[in-house]
């Protein structure tokens, strides 16, 4: 008689904003345990953060690693195909009872690749059981690096993805006491437009690949205006 093959478990494991050592203990366990570490790929062949911190935990050979490729646009039917491909190519490892440990830059479940697999994989595959593990997002580790306190109080604070729309972008200052915009990079002009505007650009601190040995730091943003800066890039407000 044979026995049937249990379905193995998808982990969203959050591995910190940078630093190899901003890593949880019981990520770290996880990466241990697991039998495959997925990982988001550029198509360029460089390694995310994610996929360079996992490599810090896992000896080579240890245990299978799975590159994914997202494609960075917006079409929803080339969306809609890759997502389809992902969620098949973690299944199959999963059917075969292994365990599998998707790791993302921060948190898993704040702005993460990883909250469009799992909405996939419930989707697609309600019997996988699903579970997140926080980490360390980038906000946080901006606070720490520039010595912020980001909420005291009854302080009121945001994470808002910077877009082109001026109004909700000064909205949100107006609203908040501190906000970390992500994703600033392509609107940084616009943004130091709105901080000048308000009085604030002197609140103001931007931050590349925050934690990481590649770093950079820049506490007078009138610096910036016309660069083009990293696609990890965030600005901290925070009006007192």
């Amino acid at each position: 008689m044979t026995t049937a093959t249990k379905t193995g478990r998808l982990y969203g494991l959050g591995v910190g904003p940078g630093d190899p050592e901003l890593i949880t203990v019981k990520a770290f366990r996880i990466l241990k345990e697991v039998d495959v570490v997925a990982y988001p790929k550029k198509r360029q062949g460089s390694k995310s953060y994610a996929h360079q911190i996992a490599e810090m935990y896992v000896r080579p050979g240890e245990k299978e690693m799975l590159g994914l490729v997202f494609p960075m646009t917006k079409d929803e039917e080339t969306l809609k195909t890759a997502w389809a491909k992902v969620t098949s190519d973690i299944y199959a490892l999963l059917e075969q009872g292994k365990d599998v440990a998707f790791v993302t830059e921060g948190d898993p479940n704040l702005y993460s690749t990883w909250i469009h697999m799992a909405r996939g994989m419930q989707e697609a595959h309600p019997n996988v059981e699903i579970v997140s593990v926080p980490g360390i997002s980038s906000a946080l580790g901006a606070a720490a690096r520039l010595g912020l306190h980001l909420a005291d109080g009854d302080d009121l604070f945001a994470i808002v993805p910077a877009t082109e729309d001026r109004e909700a972008m000064k909205q949100a200052l107006e609203s908040h006491d501190t906000v970390v915009f992500i994703k600033v990079a392509k609107v940084i002009d616009q943004m130091i437009g709105i901080l000048e505007e308000l009085g604030l650009k002197e609140n103001a601190s931007v931050v590349t690949k925050v934690t990481s040995g590649e770093e950079q730091v820049w506490r007078n943003v009138e610096e910036l205006r016309g660069q083009e800066l990293n696609y990890l890039t965030l600005m901290v407000v925070r009006k007192s």
